[in-house]
């Protein structure tokens, strides 16, 4: 195998890793943005912003969290690719050259990324906080 077809391949394969966890951190910028503004905003508020504020910080939190776990996931993916990749170059197997799909690609389950120690902190928490000041809401409404 010609080493400029590999480094291109690595380049592809390296891209589609910088891209997923690019979208990764965009995410989480966004949904600690709409977590800290929606609890801003709501902050002695009467319960019809309540019900506002559930619908506009709480869920689509949880959503943030699950959109997360997918570009995390995804990432892992290319990263076992990428791995895959060299150890069949290592050895000339030209098999699924340039093949940038990596739904086949198997790296564990979902739920152990979404409930990974850092997406738990980074999530779990104001999730926590939030389920707390609903329960409060609902106990003193």
């Amino acid at each position: 195998m010609d080493k400029d077809e590999l480094f291109k391949e690595i380049d592809l394969l390296q891209s589609c890793i910088s891209r997923m966890a690019q979208n990764s951190f965009m995410i989480k910028g966004w949904a600690l943005t709409l977590f800290a503004g929606a609890t801003v905003f709501t902050k002695g508020a009467n319960l019809g912003t309540f019900n506002l504020f559930l619908f506009t910080t709480f869920i689509p939190f949880i959503c943030f969290w699950v959109l997360d776990t997918f570009y995390l996931h995804t990432e892992m993916k290319y990263r076992k690719m990428y791995e895959d990749m060299l150890e069949k170059r290592k050895v000339d197997n030209l098999e699924g050259q340039y093949g940038l799909n990596p739904r086949n690609v198997n790296c564990g389950i979902v739920f152990k990324t979404m409930f990974s120690f850092t997406l738990v902190v980074f999530y779990g928490i104001p999730t926590l906080a939030c389920m707390v000041f609903i329960l409060i809401k609902f106990i003193i409404f």
